[in-house]
């Protein structure tokens, strides 16, 4: 990274400034993708643990498929889903909070006894299921702020710091070769003017 710089004590102290932000922000910026990276874990975690409940579900259920066959689908309506949101190392990020079904009537002289059982083995399959994508959405927001963290920390690591640092050091450079040459030439000046004024004596 090319930092653009005047070889002066003002310029030398705005890189200056610059450095020691960013080596102040950095430990701050490695904690939150260790947190994210974290956060990412379990996320991916409770997402494989949702659908292998839902496989497990299903599976549990398929031995029934003959008095699936009698059931109405149609009885049972997701109305709506509630959600929350809860900040996981400064990122928003969705929480299930309800899932609202809509049952819609039917004559329980005229259907099966085992209709409500349906019903709600129905509402376990939708609800583990909307949990899921909940999961999905979530890990996917973490799995993003933690490529920006990690982004963001390499370029402060690797390419800021380092070249304020190089910058800083040719500023104090130039400044001790501009010093080391005026003493020089201060020195010779003087050397001259005793060497004058020892001529006319």
């Amino acid at each position: 990274m090319a930092i653009k710089f005047q070889y002066n004590k003002t310029s030398l102290q705005e890189l200056d400034k610059q450095l020691k932000t960013r080596l102040r922000t950095l430990p701050v910026l490695k904690n939150k993708e260790a947190a994210l990276r974290t956060a990412v874990k379990k996320a991916k975690l409770e997402t494989q643990r949702l659908e292998e409940e839902l496989d497990g579900s299903i599976l549990e259920y398929e031995g029934m498929a003959r008095l699936w066959a009698e059931f109405d689908p149609s009885l049972v309506e997701v109305c709506g889903v509630k959600m929350g949101a809860k900040k996981i190392a400064g990122v928003n990020t969705p929480l299930l909070a309800e899932v609202e079904f809509e049952v819609k009537e039917f004559s329980l002289f005229n259907q099966p006894h085992w209709f409500n059982d349906g019903i709600s083995i129905l509402k376990k399959l939708a609800s583990i299921g909307i949990e899921k994508q909940v999961a999905i959405r979530k890990m996917l927001l973490l799995e993003r702020a933690r490529k920006k963290a990690t982004q963001k920390v390499n370029l402060y690591e690797k390419n800021q710091i380092p070249a304020y640092e190089s910058a800083i050091l040719k500023i104090k450079r130039f400044m001790e070769d501009e010093e080391n040459l005026s003493k020089s030439a201060q020195k010779i000046l003087k050397n001259r003017q005793q060497q004058t004024e020892t001529a006319l004596w």
